[in-house]
């Protein structure tokens, strides 16, 4: 499991509702109205099950890996001027990252260079542990990896706190 598997994992899982792609570019490019960008989210309801399923496929070893790679995805925009945009409460802005991440490549990209674009009251709660919930039902405990997915975890991306 490397970076590249660990997103086309994510694209594929996408593919189960024809990809929608060009609503995705769009996001990405932060030319997505409101209204679409929910029915994105609503989507996922969709995505996170095929997405479930292709990590049940995987190994221990591999399973580990994807979610180190997402932990990793997760506490990499755990940014104070990304949370501006999202807000939330800890949790809250969590599982808009977990959205964020969710999306897929290009929009986690386009966040990270430009977090103006990130979107208001957009969640996926279930992407947040989705491999690490899966890991621990089928493997047992799941090993420590010294960061963590938690908000405000980062303290080099949050100046004031």
């Amino acid at each position: 499991m490397d970076d590249g598997r660990f997103w086309s994992l994510i694209e594929s899982s996408w593919q189960i509702v024809g990809g929608e792609e060009v609503l995705r570019h769009k996001l990405a490019e932060g030319k997505l109205s409101e209204e679409k960008a929910e029915f994105l989210q609503e989507t996922l309801e969709t995505v996170i099950p095929s997405l479930q399923q292709a990590l049940e496929q995987l190994s221990a070893e591999d399973l580990l890996r994807f979610d180190r790679i997402l932990e990793q995805k997760l506490y990499d925009i755990d940014r104070e001027e990304i949370h501006e945009q999202t807000d939330g409460s800890d949790d809250g802005f969590l599982y808009a990252r977990g959205f964020i991440v969710a999306l897929g490549r290009k929009y986690y990209e386009a966040v990270d260079a430009h977090p103006e674009i990130a979107m208001m009251d957009l969640e996926c709660e279930e992407m947040c542990y989705i491999s690490w919930h899966l890991y621990h039902e089928s493997f047992g405990q799941v090993p420590e990896s010294g960061i963590s997915r938690e908000s405000c975890s980062n303290r080099n991306r949050w100046p004031t706190l």
